[in-house]
């Protein structure tokens, strides 16, 4: 539940701090005193837009932080997968907006995204305005509320993964009817490229090494002029390289035995000889392997243009796209060969997979038709106590095409008098009534979902009196619940039933206009329920009424 909430810098608030309590709380204060300043606020720190208008006029920072005690609600693997420290007595909730529009979320001190923020707020706190009577008409609404009383997590699950494996397997039935539509008008010249690749039998590198072998034999006369050159400078007789190191090692070997010193240079002496020597051995040998063959270069240039035509034919650069290219040809004249295997195998799994997900969505349509029976007595017993004892009111769950939420359509049909037909809610209820039927069905919801916090945002729109009254007892039995219920409301039968009763206030002062909660004392409760029954002007007789709605 809330314990506190911290406000600093919000449009008309300077800075405020109020502690909340379980049970059935009310908040009153004229209108426009602030009352949905308090809960902007609320909604911003619960992962609602931020704007940089709303702070206070001259202020650099807009702060929003509230307390929760969680001890009564398993919410550990939320932390445990997001990282944050868990502490179920006080967990703290904070949002930071500055004017330069840059805004930070905080969960225990820890900076969080703000989605991450928005996921724990929807599972502490539901704040109901007027505006959420508006989803009583939407038919995802509707679903929603008779998913939630019937407890069908694990059916809806179910169902929800046999879908996707549905809509996979049909996506992939239509890709390859897609496929085979557009690779049969193109088969004769797909088959045509195919032969002429699979008979150019390319491989990988092959392009590069006859492109080396190319330019060796095209400068064949120059190659073998050079190593002839080379091989004259080395064997020479007369004045040969090898002939002229060979002297050179035979007189270091005569110097090394006169003069040991010279041992060392001798020796690279003499390994300079035979490595040469060698290398020229080599040479001679390569001169002599070296054959230049024209029409060997001819069927060389041949397979090059063969290459070069392909590349240029399919828009590459290399034979390994090629290769690409007749890989991804052999596979879709596959898929044309065995096509229509492959079609049939995929349509007995889309019509397999279709059956699995009609028989698991038969199974979620019973949990909603036996919940829809409890959702119908439930809020016929409410609405006799909110003043609409005549009330009929009907769940119609009918048959559509399949979806992500099964087959059922829900339809809420409603009649608030005895000669009157049952008709969806947005056609026949007024304002007052969709309250009460919301609250109904609030109270039902608020049962399952385990909420911790519910504040109620003038649910009272269009009632007064006795019926005013039995709203509040709602409220407050849903408080006794282990549950905190907070009630924003302008009739003085709901806030003399509070436990506890804050006040919003607004003052002119010479820094402007501020606004201010605060939580009243009983003296203070007795005045306030006093004015809202009589108005500025109080009355002894006002006075003696709030006293007994106080005491009731």
């Amino acid at each position: 539940m809330l314990k506190i909430l911290y406000i600093r810098n919000f449009t008309l608030i300077d800075e405020l701090s109020t502690s909340f309590y379980d049970g059935f709380s009310v908040i009153t204060g004229e209108t426009g005193a602030g009352k949905s300043i308090i809960l902007g606020a609320l909604g911003m720190l619960l992962g609602n837009r931020a704007d940089t208008k709303l702070i206070k006029q001259g202020e650099q920072k807009c702060v929003i932080e509230a307390h929760f005690n969680l001890s009564r609600y398993p919410l550990n693997d939320f932390f445990d997968e997001n990282d944050i420290e868990f502490d179920s007595e006080d967990t703290i909730l904070r949002r930071e907006l500055n004017v330069n529009g840059k805004s930070r979320a905080f969960i225990n001190d820890t900076p969080v995204p703000l989605n991450t923020l928005k996921e724990l707020g929807d599972m502490l706190v539901d704040i109901h305005s007027q505006h959420q009577n508006l989803l009583l008409n939407q038919e995802n609404f509707q679903l929603n509320v008779v998913d939630t009383i019937a407890q069908n997590q694990n059916e809806r699950t179910a169902f929800a993964s046999l879908y996707d494996s549905f809509q996979h397997a049909k996506g992939l039935l239509s890709e390859l009817e897609s496929t085979l539509f557009r690779n049969r008008k193109d088969e004769d010249y797909m088959r045509f490229q195919l032969n002429e690749l699979t008979e150019a039998n390319l491989h990988e590198g092959e392009q590069e090494e006859l492109e080396e072998q190319s330019r060796t034999m095209s400068h064949a006369e120059d190659i073998k002029q050079l190593i002839y050159n080379i091989d004259s400078l080395l064997h020479n007789e007369q004045n040969g390289v090898i002939e002229q190191l060979r002297n050179v090692t035979n007189s270091a070997e005569e110097l090394q035995r006169l003069y040991p010193a010279f041992n060392e240079l001798c020796e690279r002496t003499n390994s300079a000889y035979i490595e040469l020597k060698d290398i020229a051995d080599e040479i001679s040998s390569k001169g002599d392997a070296f054959d230049f063959d024209p029409r060997q270069l001819e069927q060389i240039n041949s397979r090059l243009d063969l290459i070069y035509s392909l590349e240029k034919k399919h828009h590459v650069d290399s034979i390994g796209e090629l290769i690409s290219i007749q890989k991804q040809l052999e596979e879709n004249v596959s898929k044309l060969d065995n096509g229509e295997e492959e079609l049939a195998e995929l349509q007995r799994k889309v019509d397999e997979l279709y059956a699995k997900a009609e028989a698991q969505g038969t199974v979620l349509s019973k949990t909603r038709a036996k919940a829809a029976k409890v959702i119908e007595k439930e809020v016929l017993t409410k609405l006799a106590l909110l003043g609409i004892p005549n009330a009929r009111f009907t769940i119609e769950i009918t048959q559509k095409a399949i979806g992500k939420d099964g087959f059922d359509k829900v339809n809420f049909l409603f009649s608030a008098n005895k000669g009157t037909a049952l008709s969806p809610i947005s056609q026949v209820a007024s304002g007052g009534e969709i309250a009460r039927l919301m609250l109904a069905l609030k109270a039902m919801i608020s049962g399952q979902v385990k909420l911790p916090t519910i504040i109620f945002d003038e649910i009272d729109t269009g009632v007064s009196g006795r019926i005013a009254e039995q709203m509040a007892n709602i409220m407050e039995e849903m408080g006794n619940n282990n549950r905190q219920v907070i009630s924003i409301t302008h009739l003085p039968q709901i806030a003399a039933k509070g436990k506890h009763h804050y006040k919003v206030t607004k003052s002119e002062t010479s820094d402007g206009t501020k606004s201010e909660l605060t939580q009243l004392t009983d003296e203070q409760r007795i005045t306030e329920i006093a004015q809202m029954l009589s108005g500025s002007n109080i009355t002894e007789a006002a006075i003696s009424n709030a006293k007994e709605l106080l005491n009731s």
